[in-house]
């Protein structure tokens, strides 16, 4: 089926394949209506946390956060609504899947009473919610994870940190993987649900070069009913991993949004730029690097597309597809950045600038949800070493 969305947001054609059905064609057109009709608000107006928190109440009141309660899963529609925001805002992307990566875990693992305490809050954007793994000495393995939740007849009690949490300091609610116990590594962690207003919770703010709401936790013999645990106690590895393994295609989703832009700033300099005569898109080297751009575009948005049909049907390699689609997404959306600004030249450089913003937006995407590395050892780790080709004899 086609569709009338701008070209400029979404590659029409792609949309138009068979990964794709007629609702989200028709999601992918009232996306671009409401992202134009909210230019300025997603726009943000330098201040981050206060931003962050005007679009989340604005997506809540929109509907577009309405699947957090009790919807079904559609993960070809949670990467259009990322590529959507992230073509718009580098914080509406950020307020919308910082919510969904947030309510996923209780969506997915929470009890009936969990579920109904902070589903409809979340879903509405009156509530605000953060998903808090890493820790500075553990970086990207989960298993390595120190956290440690006593467990007390009222219930637990947490001691130790967690680093480069999003929405620090402004989510009500914090997803929580702490070490429990007795179980080495993975086998012994477990997930809590932190409200922010936990005694002994503190949040300590972390510029970053991209500003948003980020920093680090905290937790000093802080207090915790036994309700608290999310899940089954020791099920906290399962939890942090298919949270992660099922947004990390979304991830590169916005990094396509955040690459489609540059790359459509970046023409439209070079089609009016005047140079030697003619204009810099008519130099060789400039249009071959529209072209590398133009490959490396169309070979993510099908990487994405690919990896969310994968989930969306129940295929068992989504975790690896997920891999492939976030690791290739976010590398090339880097070389088409950076491509942009070398169109752009020194103008390019001007702070605060469109692709200056977008060059300092698009650097962190190669490291949420899983740095590159990790996501080439998941690739690796899927290969079937049996597996043979067989050509022409």
């Amino acid at each position: 089926m086609a569709t009338t969305v701008s070209p400029s947001t979404f590659d029409t054609r792609i949309l138009a394949l068979p990964l794709y059905e007629d609702h989200h064609r028709e999601l992918a057109q009232r996306l671009v209506t409401w992202c134009a009709e909210h230019r300025d608000l997603l726009a943000g107006a330098g201040r981050p946390e206060a931003d962050g928190l005007r679009i989340l109440h604005a997506l809540g009141d929109a509907g577009w956060l309405a699947f957090l309660d009790g919807g079904p899963d559609d993960y070809r529609a949670l990467c259009l609504a990322r590529e959507a925001l992230a073509y718009r805002g580098d914080l509406a992307d950020f307020a919308f899947s910082v919510q969904a990566l947030a309510a996923t875990p209780i969506r997915r693992f929470g009890t009936e009473d969990q579920r109904r305490r902070y589903l409809p809050g979340l879903a509405a954007g009156t509530l605000c919610g953060a998903f808090a793994v890493s820790e500075e000495s553990a970086g990207s393995d989960v298993a390595a994870i120190g956290l440690d939740a006593r467990e007390t007849e009222a219930g637990w009690v947490l001691n130790g940190g967690k680093a480069w949490v999003a929405n620090a300091g402004v989510a009500d609610v914090y997803t929580v993987i702490a070490r429990t116990g007795p179980g080495p590594g993975a086998l012994g962690l477990s997930a809590f649900l932190v409200p922010a207003t936990t005694a002994g919770l503190r949040v300590e703010p972390v510029p970053m070069i991209a500003p948003r709401a980020f920093g680090h936790l905290a937790f000093e013999d802080c207090p915790l009913p036994g309700e608290a645990l999310l899940g089954r106690r020791g099920g906290g590895f399962p939890v942090a991993m298919e949270v992660l393994d099922r947004f990390r295609m979304t991830v590169g989703a916005a990094a396509l949004g955040f690459a489609r832009r540059a790359a459509d700033a970046a023409l439209t300099r070079a089609r009016n730029r005047p140079m030697l005569g003619g204009k810099l898109f008519d130099l060789p080297t400039v249009r071959a690097a529209f072209a590398d751009m133009e490959v490396k575009l169309d070979a993510a948005a099908l990487l994405v597309a690919r990896s969310a049909w994968e989930i969306d049907q129940g295929g068992p390699r989504y975790a690896r597809d997920s891999a492939v689609a976030k690791l290739y997404a976010t590398e090339a959306a880097q070389e088409i950045v950076d491509s942009a600004v070398q169109v752009f030249g020194a103008a390019g450089l001007v702070r605060d600038s469109p692709v200056e913003r977008l060059y300092r937006q698009i650097r962190s995407l190669r490291i949420y949800e899983g740095a590159s590395e990790v996501q080439r050892a998941v690739i690796a780790s899927a290969i079937d070493p049996d597996r043979t080709h067989r050509g022409a004899s």
